[in-house]
């Protein structure tokens, strides 16, 4: 029977989750794994990580020494059980407490030709055995550049009914020849092309899982050296799905008290995977014997406490992460109280509108005409009202009069404008129900105030809106906001592209959710350049064609394959106040808009020369607008949703 200590660790674990393994704690605490090369008591050594700590075990289903023979008599007709017995363990813990291990000895690439007919024959008898276990998690690792045939066997066992299994692809952030442990101290270093030898592991996984049509199932455990590659590869890193990561005892140094830390560098990576929910595996004998392995848990659980807190924008999007929305559409679509109320919990957004028009109503009003002047100002999408309420706090901020008209087409909220003027605002409020495009207002403003941006900028229709708007606009009258500027990145992330190819609708091709955009908490992605600007818009103007077409170039600087672009906007609501979703210039704080996302429907390959260049049209045919894009350097993709015919947005 087990030890109460196991089996108390086991009902924690299934609390958590029905695949542990599968995906990481979803709790604050860091799930652990110790791994083993060679297991001769299971129960026993269950118990005894168990007992330690860990979460699970790591080991080898086979023994590491057994180098089974498929081919060669007599060898080949050897009788007995190949394992030990799926009975040594109860289901529940096969199916929660291992992670399954290749034999080292495989090898399904090899150039000799009964060593690979062997390989695959023990290949497969060995997933078909973790299948027949239930184990969550399966470890395969990557030794070097060719795995085609490796990549073939596991997807051809992915496709033939093994429903349960995921597999982590352990693969080694620096391949091991390239570590220095055997270079003469102070003898220079040389490479004729440092970059290539940081980026030679990755190189291995983006073949492997481009081989395996990027399978959801096929997962990333990173094996953490004493040798780091550079900062930028390690970025790239982070944009993988990686679900585990290795770490050696013999990475850790130990303080003036005897107990393992890690270097700052190493530290630093250790954060970036706490962020993505990373579980880790423990693998060497321990080097600070006194507590066992007791104290490199308690010290990665320090790390976990101490972690960098989030900040108000990362604690709203919590739970949000990676996950695909589509976008508002305002204008076809009215909002429900709940939308509208999520929105005004913002905290920055409303008090820089507010500065905004107590600015325009100090340079528009001089202090001798303050009891006789009174702006008329018009809050278009008024809402449930925000923007009039901040606008009238900017007027008694300046110490100006102030006329205010609340024009809102939604029925619903209108109701709750009319409360507002029947409890709150009295008389110095006009509520209006109607679209803004058709009302006739009944005299003309000083100021138009309004909050129709998305997460493009533009995408929810704002140009149209105050385009239809901008006749019953003073001559020297101001718009907040004055203009708009939407901003592109190429990015690159085996996740988003999953999701999206995830997508499925009746009656709608699979491919019709690439032509989408989406509204994304970008989460487990890499940005392969800085953003650059896109559309720009800005009101009151004379041109009304809202037409655009932009051809973006991005320099990438590292091998990476792009998947899609994310867009953010800029604003400036009136001089200098301003408001932003741009990662570089992001309002502090500010957290009514996530990213939006323009998917690819192949993944491109990018080398470290290459250079990206994207097109991107804004159409527009009187009933709606749309965009189209496509990417024509370094190779030439389809044109994304022509003619609008996966995505439009109603005006």
């Amino acid at each position: 029977m087990a030890p109460v200590s196991l089996s108390l660790r086991k009902k924690s674990l299934l609390n958590q989750s029905t695949e542990v393994m599968a995906s990481a704690s979803t709790g604050s605490r860091v799930s652990c794994g110790r791994d083993m090369n060679c297991v001769p008591e299971i129960a026993a050594t269950l118990a005894a990580v168990a007992k330690l700590g860990f979460d699970f075990l790591c080991m080898p289903l086979f023994h590491p020494r057994f180098a089974r023979e498929f081919e060669l008599e007599p060898a080949k007709s050897r009788p007995g059980a190949q394992t030990r017995s799926d009975l040594l363990l109860c289901g529940r813990d096969w199916g929660t407490l291992i992670v399954g291990k290749l034999s080292p000895w495989i090898c399904a690439d090899s150039e000799i030709e009964t060593e690979r007919r062997n390989s695959e024959e023990a290949l497969t008898q060995e997933l078909n055995f973790s299948a027949y276990l239930g184990l969550p998690v399966f470890m395969i690792p990557l030794t070097g550049p060719h795995n085609a045939n490796l990549a073939r066997l596991l997807l051809s066992h992915i496709h033939t009914g093994h429903h349960t299994s995921n597999f982590w692809i352990r693969v080694p952030l620096m391949a091991a020849e390239d570590t220095r442990e055997d270079l003469i101290e102070n003898e220079p270093f040389s490479c004729p092309d440092e970059t290539s030898v940081d980026e030679k592991t990755w190189n291995w996984w983006n073949t492997f899982r481009t081989l395996c049509d990027y399978n959801k199932r096929i997962c990333l455990a990173i094996d953490i050296g004493a040798d780091m590659p550079s900062d930028a590869v390690i970025d790239k890193w982070m944009g993988e799905p990686i679900k585990a990561a290795i770490l050696p005892t013999s990475l850790f140094l130990t303080n003036k008290k005897g107990f393992p830390v890690l270097s700052k560098a190493h530290q630093r990576v250790i954060f970036r995977l706490f962020k993505l929910e990373a579980q880790f595996i423990f693998t060497g004998t321990s080097r600070h014997t006194e507590k066992d392995f007791r104290s490199y848990l308690q010290y990665l659980e320090y790390l976990n406490q101490n972690r960098p807190a989030p900040n108000a924008y990362e604690l709203f999007a919590k739970g949000y992460e990676d996950y695909l929305q589509s976008p508002l559409q305002p204008l076809m679509d009215n909002l429900e109280s709940q939308t509208y109320e999520v929105f005004e919990k913002d905290p920055i957004k409303y008090s820089q509108y507010q500065q905004a028009v107590y600015k325009c109503l100090l340079d528009r009003v001089p202090e001798e005409q303050k009891d006789t002047n009174v702006q008329v100002l018009m809050v278009l999408g008024a809402g449930r009202g925000p923007l009039v309420n901040a606008s009238l706090r900017a007027a008694s901020q300046a110490d100006r009069k102030l006329k205010v008209y609340a024009v809102e087409k939604n029925p619903n909220a209108v109701i709750t404008l009319e409360n507002w003027r029947f409890e709150e605002w009295g008389d110095r409020v006009t509520v209006v129900s109607s679209d803004m495009r058709e009302w006739e207002a009944p005299e003309k403003a000083d100021i138009i105030v309004s909050e129709l941006l998305g997460s493009f900028g533009d995408n929810e229709l704002s140009p149209e809106c105050l385009d239809g708007a901008q006749h019953f606009l003073k001559d020297d009258g101001v718009s907040i906001p004055c203009s708009y500027t939407s901003f592109l990145a190429p990015l690159s992330s085996s996740k988003l592209y999953n999701e999206v190819r995830g997508c499925r609708e009746r009656d709608k091709s699979p491919e019709c959710h690439f032509e989408t955009p989406y509204v994304v908490r970008l989460h487990n992605f890499h940005e392969l350049a800085d953003p650059k600007p896109c559309f720009t818009f800005t009101h009151p103007k004379k041109d009304m064609n809202n037409n655009r077409y932009q051809c973006l170039r991005f320099s990438v600087g590292c091998n990476s394959v792009l998947h899609g672009f994310a867009g953010y906007f800029e604003t400036t609501l009136y001089k200098d106040v301003t408001l932003s979703i741009k990662p570089e210039t992001h309002s502090p704080g500010m957290f009514s808009w996530f990213p939006i996302l323009f998917p690819l429907k192949q993944p491109i390959s990018i080398a470290r020369d290459d250079e990206i260049a994207v097109r991107f049209w804004r159409c527009n045919n009187g009933k709606k607008v749309w965009y189209e894009w496509a990417v024509t350097e370094p190779t030439c993709s389809a044109i994304h949703n022509p003619a609008g015919r996966s995505y439009t947005i109603g005006l």
